[in-house]
């Protein structure tokens, strides 16, 4: 992820130097707000799962997105690429192997009681 973003006044959206995109003064990223929105959830609604953003930042950053849906959702897909990537990495190590049949082991142990 290459790209940076520049926001114009009145976006309450920053890139940190990793290159995710998160509502200032917060942890909140963009990934899941749009994620959020295309579910087909409310601004209304999107509010109440957030409580440390208000109505109009959720507002702003969903009018920017649908604004810039184009180099955003390249943005979105690109991170989507690179989470698939290290998750597949993690899933292919010897102890995350393992520990997955141990896990499996315990829960067939559970099913069988």
């Amino acid at each position: 992820m290459n790209k940076q973003f520049t926001f114009p006044d009145g976006i309450p959206l920053h890139q940190d130097s990793d290159g995710t995109i998160r509502v200032k003064g917060s942890r909140v990223t963009l990934d899941t707000l749009v994620g959020i929105f295309k579910r087909g959830d409310t601004l209304d609604g999107i509010a109440e799962g957030f409580p440390s953003l208000t109505l109009a930042q959720i507002d702003a950053v969903i009018g920017w997105y649908l604004n810039h849906q184009a180099e955003a959702d390249e943005y979105l897909e690109e991170r989507y690429i690179e989470a698939e990537r290290l998750r597949r990495e993690i899933e292919s190590r010897p102890e995350y192997i393992a520990f997955r049949k141990k896990l499996q082991r315990r829960r067939e142990q559970l099913l069988k009681t």
